[in-house]
């Protein structure tokens, strides 16, 4: 037995979680969420809690068992407090700022770098070289923090670029310090 999947998810106050077809939608004070699911697994909603179980013990099915159990709990995570990543700006001139549904970042490049806030996701900037991405969808989230990330790695040298609050960079020495 699955040790994630055999654990209920709990349904706090104020959301609300029903099932149609192969399909749960969980709907609570910040938003709405839905997820297909496959038919190895069986989906129960009781009072106050979401209960996954599986249909028998093949490969697929026990890995569904885990996977759709863990999709759930984001979802009534975020739907009742929502998730949120910092990205960490380091470098001299580097600097975000929010204008309208773009985020323009100067990332040391000829021309600054315009990405689109998409809905369903909140991008602020606390200081130039602080960026929080919020939002409902855990998935979501972290994509977008992954792709704002990849516009400047942060480098192993001086460690300049972008980088999550707790990423550690790990540094190399380079060639003066051979000697």
């Amino acid at each position: 037995m699955s040790r994630v999947g055999k654990l209920p998810v709990k349904i706090p106050q104020g959301v609300k979680v029903r099932i149609e077809s192969n399909t749960i939608f969980v709907e609570g004070p910040k938003g709405k969420l839905s997820q297909d699911f496959r038919a190895e697994v069986n989906v129960l909603v009781t009072d106050n809690e979401v209960v996954v179980t599986r249909i028998n013990d093949s490969k697929p099915a026990r890995s569904f068992h885990g996977l759709y159990r863990n999709l759930i709990n984001n979802m009534v995570k975020g739907v009742s407090s929502g998730f949120s990543k910092t990205l960490l700006i380091s470098g001299v001139g580097y600097r975000a700022e929010v204008k309208g549904r773009y985020l323009v970042l100067n990332l040391g490049y000829s021309n600054p770098i315009e990405y689109y806030i998409e809905d369903g996701i909140t991008i602020t900037n606390e200081g130039p070289n602080k960026v929080t991405v919020s939002g409902i969808s855990k998935e979501r989230v972290g994509q977008v923090s992954a792709e704002i990330r990849s516009l400047r790695e942060p480098e192993p040298y001086k460690g300049k670029g972008i980088k999550y609050e707790n990423e550690q960079v790990r540094r190399k020495i380079g060639k003066s310090g051979v000697k």
